[in-house]
């Protein structure tokens, strides 16, 4: 499965400049792993983090000012970091699969005399097979809507040359001449649609993949119309409808998936699935000590987010990113560790997901190593600063002495501001 490498982020919000894993500029960081974890006190800038994700995604959906114009984003000169006459960038690494040569991703985006925003650049880049130095090349490149793109399919076979230097386009590429016409839409989006453009259609997949959770119970407890959604969304709000895709898809292993999961909840001594007259397929619940059944609508809050985590990662065909805001909330303490350990596990998987987390809890990070651990901070000057937990002195040699991550954070020995 596709992986983020890296990203940096800059000039959205209290992000003015702040990177996270290996990036084209920062070739000497360690590659993101497969769960990464942000902490940092309240005001920090995790939200807005997973906000930039977010914006990305709806950037390639809907547009550029569209995505700035979101209510809880009110405009591009709401989430330009403030004083800032810069544009907001981005820049993104990822690999298609595990052996394939990383590509690179610029997209800034700026507005017009009118305050409107638009895209003022795209670049797309990858080192040639073999080329094991020097600048990677564009194989796409945009300014203010106008440039070019080469077709073809080079770049996602293994890197097993050892030569370097300058090497021709593969036979059967071709440059061609880009003219936006709507500079509102990003040139990956339109060119992400076309069979000779497969690269570009690979990376503009990825990022649509993305996947951002912020679970609402009281949203999961709604009845839902009948019918079927091969995945929860943001909110939860679809929990019963997600439920029958993954009965319909695979009904003996959804009741194995359910009988896991009862385990992992306390209480829970069993969970069948019931369908409604109306076709609708809710849970039914046998809780410890008593003789009748509950329901999803009667759960607790923390048992439904508990169950809501555990149900997303028995998705068939889960994204390549998920951001989780916050999963503590509503759970008890006690739950978080094995909550982690799940995260880990099924980040872990040969076709899981890579997980971007951000938290406040220590009894979460307590199951941590120092390599999944970014502390977020705010500088004296009021922007956010980003930095790993195991590039900090001292981290690693008191976690390899049996410290626990959360419990360093919780003594001030990294980070401020800590619960």
């Amino acid at each position: 499965m596709a992986i983020l490498e890296g990203i940096q982020i800059q000039n959205f919000r209290a992000l003015r400049d702040v990177t996270l894993g290996r990036t084209l500029y920062e070739r000497q960081q360690a590659v993101l792993p497969r769960l990464v974890t942000v902490i940092g006190a309240n005001g920090s800038g995790k939200s807005s983090l997973l906000d930039a994700l977010g914006f990305l995604g709806d950037c390639l959906a809907e547009g550029a000012e569209a995505a700035c114009d979101k209510l809880h984003r009110g405009g591009f000169e709401q989430i330009r970091t403030k004083g800032s006459t810069e544009s907001i960038k981005f820049e993104i690494r990822y690999r298609e699969t595990e052996k394939a040569r990383p590509i690179s991703y610029s997209l800034h985006i700026n507005c017009d005399a009118q305050g409107r925003a638009q895209v003022v650049y795209e670049r797309l880049r990858q080192r040639r097979s073999g080329q094991k130095s020097g600048q990677p090349y564009s194989f796409l490149e945009l300014t203010d809507g106008q440039g070019y793109a080469w077709t073809g399919t080079a770049g996602f076979e293994p890197d097993t040359g050892t030569g370097g230097g300058e090497q021709a386009e593969p036979e059967g590429s071709e440059k061609i001449l880009v003219k936006m016409k709507d500079r509102q839409v990003l040139g990956i989006s339109t060119l992400g649609t076309l069979a000779n453009h497969e690269r570009v259609a690979a990376f503009r997949d990825f990022l649509t993949g993305w996947y951002l959770s912020y679970f609402m119970p009281d949203l999961a407890r709604k009845p839902s119309q009948a019918g079927a959604d091969p995945h929860l969304d943001r909110s939860g709000e679809n929990l019963s409808r997600y439920l029958q895709f993954i009965q319909r898809k695979n009904p003996d292993g959804f009741q194995q998936a359910l009988s896991r999961i009862s385990k992992k909840i306390p209480g829970v001594l069993s969970i069948k699935p019931r369908p409604e007259v109306d076709r609708r397929l809710i849970l039914e619940f046998s809780m410890e000590g008593f003789e009748t059944p509950f329901y999803q609508q009667d759960m607790s809050d923390g048992t439904l987010k508990m169950l809501a985590y555990l149900l997303l990662m028995e998705d068939p065909a889960p994204a390549p990113l998920i951001g989780i805001e916050e999963p503590e909330n509503g759970l008890h303490h006690q739950l978080l560790a094995t909550l982690a350990s799940e995260f880990k596990e099924y980040a872990e998987k040969s076709r899981g997901p890579q997980l971007l987390i951000t938290t406040h809890a220590p009894n979460f990070v307590d199951a941590l190593t120092p390599d999944e651990v970014w502390i977020l901070d705010k500088g004296s000057d009021g922007f956010s600063t980003l930095e790993r937990a195991a590039d900090i002195k001292g981290v690693q040699a008191l976690y390899d002495e049996g410290l626990p991550m959360g419990s360093l954070w919780f003594s001030d020995h990294f980070g401020r501001g800590n619960p």
